[in-house]
């Protein structure tokens, strides 16, 4: 084991004796445990930690129902009129939508005109 020299306030030097002296340690010992905590948690295990520790997180949720469906009821609710598949979200999901979100498609449909809002296909490119 490596000693070290390190310069703290005299704050935490009493914080440190006292948390010491409750657990009938030494200084030493108790900087040992801190250092340990502080790296375990402090150090992602891999790049895809995070994925791992989320994974399933939503798994035993009862309020939302079936989880896809919920999700893609959350996505619907962000169309706008001006959006290409606006017809189609408000078709499945009408009570996202009122009379004005139609008066606004209708406009933009006549402002942009109908390729607007056909599907989106990407573009030859010219020769």
């Amino acid at each position: 084991m490596t000693r070290i020299l390190a310069d703290l306030p005299d704050e935490d030097i009493r914080w440190l004796d006292a948390r010491a002296s409750e657990q009938g340690k030494s200084r030493a010992s108790v900087l040992r445990e801190a250092v340990a905590t502080y790296k375990a948690q402090a150090e992602p295990s891999d790049d895809n930690d995070w994925i791992r520790k989320g994974a399933g997180a939503w798994k035993h949720r009862t309020d939302i129902g079936d989880a896809v469906e919920w999700q893609r009821r959350e996505s619907a609710a962000t169309t706008r009129p001006w959006d290409y598949a606006y017809e189609e979200i408000r078709a499945e999901y009408p009570d996202l939508f009122d009379e004005q979100d139609d008066r606004e498609h209708e406009h933009y449909r006549k402002v942009m005109g109908e390729a607007a809002f056909g599907p989106r296909v990407p573009r030859p490119k010219p020769s």
